[in-house]
């Protein structure tokens, strides 16, 4: 019988171009400690839910937040690789840990021209968490413009 894997989707939770992990300069997110995925040198000023779920997980500085998918699959959107240093300054979180949310619902409007000013680095990785549980996992390919919530970032087999 052959093995017939199920892909799912995490769409682009914000605009901007396409880049490896590897690529990302910050060691914890190269080296994928915190996941595996791809990263979005951002150039919007909107992050969406990247898939369906319960945003399971929201940092007080909202620099980060993670949706936890039906399966049980955990996504973490971390904006901006320096973001954390801004103590939530430049970021209105628009939903709230706990919330279910649809792939493609605004959960942060960023002020750009605050975070640019304030010389923050915009790569934004998406990761799966628990990518131990998924089967296969198939970033998009790097170097690409992609727009939130319309194109597809990562593949994954569950």
């Amino acid at each position: 019988m052959a093995d017939t894997k199920q892909y799912m989707h995490i769409l682009a939770p914000i605009s901007g171009e396409t880049m490896e992990l590897d690529k990302v300069p910050d060691p914890v997110f190269a080296a994928r400690l915190t996941g595996d995925g791809m990263a979005i040198a951002a150039s919007g000023d909107t992050v969406l839910a990247p898939c369906d779920g319960r945003i399971s997980l929201f940092f007080e500085t909202k620099h980060a937040f993670a949706i936890t998918t039906d399966a049980g699959i955990q996504v973490l959107v971390h904006v901006g690789l320096d973001t954390v240093i801004m103590d939530g300054r430049g970021i209105t979180a628009l939903h709230h840990n706990g919330d279910y949310v649809k792939a493609g619902t605004p959960i942060l409007k960023l002020d750009m021209p605050l975070l640019k000013k304030s010389d923050i680095n915009m790569i934004c990785p998406v990761l799966i968490v628990n990518y131990e549980q998924v089967k296969d996992l198939l970033p998009h390919v790097s170097g690409q413009e992609v727009l939130a919530g319309s194109d597809t970032v990562l593949d994954y087999a569950v």
